[in-house]
């Protein structure tokens, strides 16, 4: 396919541990992942530079039950290691369908992975390899949302994408107001103010300064990353929407 028929030609997914995990509280379902990596091949193949940041939090979650009465320290640094976990699973299971990924880490990690390296991950865009990007941005007291907004930026990506289990943004949870409304676009000012968290607001608030749109959609409907780089609506576009935003 032609670069000019992409509305997004160069795209960061963040997928969370919760893609990894199913229906499981915890752990790897290797079905989802395995239909995960069909649809990134696809899109692969359409001339996408994609680069992906990939959570922890179905292995372990510094906020979770387990962690408690942990150091926050020590128990962020656990997450991170987490995620070196799905984003190797991830690179095996992308590369067993012929896509050539690297695994860039922000902890170094010398036997499984290459340090990350901001040119180095330009370089293998460029090559059209896919880029995982692991250990979040390798600080404790920063999520993986945060990381992704940074590795988006630092990659110069056209858009940051946020795969959910819901259609989007909502006024409120859906799960627990079935009466919420889906915003198809709002802005990162009121994402902060209206404190929608499906995003981290300091990932937001660096989107904002560096006027990175994020689409946050259902990761769950197949097809959607397809459409979203084609340029169909999808989800829900967050972006500035005047010139104070």
């Amino acid at each position: 396919m032609s670069g000019n028929q992409l509305k997004y030609k160069r795209i960061l997914l963040k997928l969370s541990g919760e893609v990894f995990k199913g229906e499981g509280e915890f752990g790897l379902e290797r079905e989802l992942v395995e239909r995960l990596a069909d649809e990134l091949k696809e899109i692969v193949d359409m001339n996408v530079k994609l680069s992906l940041v990939v959570g922890g939090g179905n292995i372990f979650r510094g906020n979770s039950p387990i962690a408690q009465g942990m150091n926050r320290v020590v128990a962020d640094y656990i997450g991170m290691v987490a995620t070196m976990i799905n984003s190797l699973f991830l690179q095996d299971t992308l590369e067993r369908r012929g896509a050539a990924t690297r695994v860039l880490s922000a902890i170094e990690m010398r036997g499984i992975a290459e340090p990350y390296i901001r040119r180095r991950a330009l370089r293998h865009l460029e090559k059209g390899r896919v880029v995982i990007f692991g250990c979040g941005t390798g600080n404790p007291f920063f999520t993986t949302d945060t990381a992704a907004a940074l590795r988006a930026i630092e990659i110069e990506a056209d858009v940051l994408l946020k795969g959910t289990k819901v259609d989007g943004v909502y006024s409120a949870d859906p799960e627990l107001s079935p009466g919420a409304t889906l915003y198809r676009e709002i802005s990162y000012t009121d994402v902060l103010a209206k404190q929608l968290k499906v995003v981290d607001a300091t990932a937001v608030s660096l989107c904002r300064e560096n006027k990175l749109p994020i689409i946050v959609f259902n990761l769950t409907k197949r097809g959607n990353i397809k459409r979203i780089v084609l340029g169909e609506p999808t989800g829900t576009l967050i972006k500035g929407l005047n010139e104070n935003d």
